[in-house]
């Protein structure tokens, strides 16, 4: 009998998710527009670069693995029938193909339309990457803080724009020490790798509350969002969750499901001027306390210039 009421209860909550995970149905198209996602070669990313392929955008798959990016690029042009999606190399645990990148992208192209900050790993215990900064952090935020720094001219000569953050809801379970953003006080025996990931989604969020005071009047908005617990790469490399993996999935969104906040909050006309906001679900959400802490967030990016080197 127990083993029915399990299954009832499995059931029940398979279709609640599926009932509020809130899908994306306006067939707006961006015929003209170009649009960077980072990590786009699979999971979310890959669905959300198919879906503004389908829309007509010239779509720039930013991707640090070119065999990866490369199939996922012309599985995107043979499904959406659009030539104009592109792969081009971008690492972002290396400032200098961050440089690199930004760089192409500023002379190559005459606009630039959405900027999808999606590319994460969840993370790299007490791991350095060649520019000093601690793997998880750098790929989560410093990298794709660089990147958007570097592009804010190109977005802001192409507006009405748009900066999107890929955040998660995990945010809420940590605070932020600015004293310890790179590990300073961390041993390999005392780093927490779970804590880590949540302090770089909150940074995701703060990093959109700065933006959003730095680009008034500037016609960029710039938008945060967590797009539920997906069955995409990032879950599969947490420890605890690969032992549950099969039963997590009944519970999990399918990537498709997880990329309908950003295509949203990418695309849809009613969030043209709606910037500093975070998304859920396909709507407006509340972020932690600690996430709208508009002091907290000029910190953090004064802070993150210098680890990036930008002054």
């Amino acid at each position: 009998m127990w083993f029915l009421y399990l299954l009832f209860f499995i059931f029940v909550s398979w279709v609640y998710i599926k009932h509020t995970s809130g899908i994306f149905k306006n067939s707006k198209h961006l015929v003209g527009k170009v649009v960077i996602v980072t990590g786009a070669n699979s999971g979310i990313g890959f669905e959300t670069a198919k879906n503004l392929a389908e829309r007509g955008a010239r779509v720039i798959m930013a991707c640090r693995d070119e065999r990866r990016g490369v199939t996922a690029r012309d599985q995107i042009v043979a499904a959406t029938g659009n030539p104009d999606v592109h792969y081009l190399h971008l690492d972002l645990a290396s400032l200098k193909s961050v440089r690199r990148f930004a760089k192409n992208i500023n002379t190559s192209q005459e606009r630039l339309d959405i900027l999808i900050n999606n590319a994460a790993i969840y993370g790299s215990e007490l791991v350095k990457t060649e520019d000093g900064l601690l793997l998880g952090m750098q790929v989560n935020h410093f990298g794709p803080f660089l990147l958007t720094c570097l592009l804010l001219p190109k977005l802001k000569s192409s507006a009405p724009s748009r900066i999107i953050n890929v955040a998660s809801m995990g945010h809420h379970y940590c605070n932020l020490d600015l004293n310890n953003l790179n590990g300073e006080k961390d041993t390999v025996k005392t780093i927490n790798v779970r804590k880590m990931y949540y302090a770089s989604k909150l940074c995701n969020i703060l990093m959109i509350v700065e933006l959003d005071r730095r680009l008034q009047g500037t016609g960029v908005t710039a938008n945060s969002l967590h797009p539920g617990c997906v069955d995409s790469g990032i879950i599969t490399t947490i420890p605890v969750v690969k032992h549950m993996l099969f039963l997590l999935r009944v519970f999990c969104k399918s990537p498709w499901e997880g990329a309908q906040t950003t295509v949203q909050v990418a695309v849809a006309p009613e969030l043209a001027s709606t910037s500093g906001r975070y998304f859920q679900d396909c709507r407006e959400a509340k972020p932690s306390r600690t996430a709208q802490d508009r002091k907290l967030a000029r910190a953090l990016w004064e802070v993150s210039e210098k680890f990036v080197q930008m002054k």
